[in-house]
């Protein structure tokens, strides 16, 4: 029996555990549970988040599973939508994030149910372009992987743009230096593309056998000027603000990766959970987000500490050692044993390490980066069911993903783990429509349509022990 073969037994063997919870859900679609439904959603569309769901999925879940109050948490909150429909919903909702794009969207979107002061000084600017009689330029802080970037009348014009902030009201001035992040990618030379930048031929960078052309590119003050404009419309549209719902649900948001920030939350203190963490598809947002880190002043350094901080979704992720020791007690032995114990997972990582070993992957990393994700899910798994209140649901957004051949059954080892952490798994929502595997992957091993799932579990009847960590007290 080949690896593969002893891969995929084991793979029936787990889908057969939860077989009657796998259950196609016609309400659900690649639109709804992705950023596209926010295309077109006031407050939603205004930064392009790709890797967040729609606002729509967040109030289709809360209506489904009967949440009518109390607090919502979402350890990866991204863009803040699963926080955003809670409190439109009434719920108070927590966000732990660790990338400063995150935050910043979040923050700028929680100026907006207060508009009388900002539509304003947003028409102002619309309509007068003050940054254009600017003398002062303020430098744009590249990173080594954003030099280049802009074409140099975008560059200096984003540059002026900052410089005539500096007198502006704060709140004023927060969400217009947001409207500059927002079209970053826009005015430049990139285009985001899941793993890296792309870069349009005409910025000189080589890149790839493949000429890329990614169309015309428009001038700072025709694109930040039109984002201006659509985000006083929203603003401006409801007698109350956008966020009208926000009167009775309130926004906070964490700062940090939720490996440190969950051991420190209080136990039980929660009525629901959405989020979707990174898939285990070597995506690195600190690459991908790096036109809107360097924006925010983002140093090199800090890059680089903000991608091995993140929960391992890429191949440059290291071994999170220090973190490891930073916990003891049941809690993360039990975390530690329902990793190891898993039989799919560990002929998977060693079917990687084989292939590795043999020179056979296009990356020697992946195997360390599927263990270390699913070692570090593991514990964000049971950490959140100490944080949720008996019964409480917990909703998960993830894609399957497949290396080498061998398919990885992400949606079925998280659930697995989630029923050693004492949750009920209520369902595994499957998506009518699959996606395909790479186009490597197909030439050597064939078309199999992955799944992509919603999972529903509830948390445990009796609450969780608490960890002896400090309670969680300073929130950003």
């Amino acid at each position: 029996m080949t690896a593969l073969e002893a891969i995929r037994q084991a793979e029936d063997r787990l889908t057969a555990r939860f077989a009657d919870k796998l259950v196609v859900n016609h309400d659900l679609n690649r639109t709804l549970v992705s950023f596209q439904a926010n295309k077109r959603q006031n407050g939603y569309r205004w930064f392009k988040y790709k890797e967040g769901f729609s606002a729509s999925l967040v109030g289709y879940l809360l209506e489904r599973l009967g949440v009518a109050g109390g607090r919502l948490i979402d350890p990866f909150a991204g863009s803040g939508a699963a926080l955003f429909g809670a409190a439109e919903a009434g719920l108070d909702s927590l966000g732990i994030e660790l990338l400063p794009v995150g935050r910043e969207i979040i923050e700028a979107r929680k100026l907006a149910p207060d508009p009388s002061d900002l539509a304003p000084s947003l028409e102002q600017w619309e309509r007068e372009k003050p940054w254009r009689a600017a003398r002062q330029v303020a430098p744009f802080g590249h990173l080594r992987i954003t030099e280049g970037a802009f074409p140099p009348e975008t560059e200096e014009s984003i540059g002026k743009y900052v410089a005539s902030l500096e007198g502006v009201e704060p709140r004023a001035r927060s969400l217009l230096r947001f409207a500059a992040m927002c079209v970053l990618e826009e005015v430049s030379y990139t285009r985001k593309d899941g793993q890296y930048l792309r870069w349009d031929y005409r910025s000189g960078r080589r890149q790839g056998a493949k000429r890329f052309d990614k169309g015309p590119i428009p001038g700072f003050d025709e694109a930040v000027t039109a984002k201006l404009r659509q985000i006083r419309e929203d603003i401006g549209g409801r007698p109350k603000g956008l966020f009208a719902g926000l009167e009775r649900g309130t926004v906070e948001v964490v700062t940090g990766s939720c490996l440190d920030v969950l051991p420190r939350t209080e136990a039980a203190a929660f009525d629901c959970l959405i989020t979707s963490p990174p898939y285990c598809n070597r995506y690195d947002y600190t690459r991908t987000y790096a036109l809107e880190l360097a924006f925010l002043g983002t140093p090199e350094n800090e890059l680089r500490e903000l991608r091995q901080a993140m929960v391992s979704c890429t191949v440059e992720n290291r071994d999170k050692e220090g973190l490891w020791r930073r916990f003891e007690g049941e809690l993360f032995q039990r975390a530690k044993e329902a990793f190891e114990g898993q039989e799919l997972l560990i002929q998977l990582l060693a079917y990687l390490e084989q292939r590795r070993a043999a020179g056979l992957l296009n990356n020697a990393g992946i195997p360390r980066m599927v263990r270390n994700y699913f070692r570090e899910m593991a514990l964000v798994i049971f950490e959140c069911a100490r944080v949720l209140k008996p019964g409480a649901p917990l909703v998960m957004v993830n894609d399957n993903v497949r290396y080498d051949g061998a398919g990885v059954p992400v949606d079925l080892i998280l659930s697995e783990f989630a029923r050693r952490a004492g949750f009920e798994v209520e369902t595994i929502w499957v998506l009518p429509i699959g996606k395909g595997n790479s186009s490597q992957q197909m030439g050597r091993h064939g078309r199999d349509e992955l799944r992509k799932c919603v999972y529903v579990w509830r948390a445990p009847k009796a609450p969780q022990a608490r960890k002896p960590n400090p309670p969680l007290a300073a929130r950003r």
